[in-house]
């Protein structure tokens, strides 16, 4: 199924849903340790960044400085729309939330600070109501 590409539909259906738990970014010399399971996984030149769970990472004694939230949009964007990730950034940053995003092939995740997720969460319903 192709995801949706207009604009203004992915802005009004957005759904976005908290996922439980806390999450972290990690940063690996070389691949993944066995038994850690990333929810997103990204090679860097400098290394291999993971964002697991935070209790994952604290059993392995794995160093992290950033604790997030990690929200679903549940529409199925297309990897080929335009505007999406600007429009939700924008609306974020009027509010002074950081946004970390990841695009999956039927969803976009956002991690925005631990403690910042139900403003992150109203922000989002706000834009998603305006663009009803």
């Amino acid at each position: 199924m192709a995801g949706e590409r207009d604009l203004a539909t992915l802005l009004r259906d957005l759904r976005p849903e908290l996922n439980p738990g806390r999450y972290v970014y990690c940063t690996l010399p070389a691949k993944v340790p066995a038994g850690l399971r990333p929810v997103a996984t990204v090679a860097e030149p400098e290394g291999v960044t993971v964002v697991v769970p935070q209790e994952e990472a604290d059993a392995l004694g794995l160093r992290y400085e950033y604790v997030a939230a990690w929200i679903t949009l549940r529409i199925h964007s297309s990897l080929e729309a335009v505007g999406l990730t600007a429009a939700v950034a924008t609306r974020l940053a009027e509010e002074g939330l950081s946004c970390n995003v990841v695009a999956g092939y039927h969803h976009d995740h956002l991690f925005v600070a631990a403690d910042d997720a139900e403003r992150a969460l109203h922000a989002l319903g706000e834009l998603s109501a305006r663009s009803a």
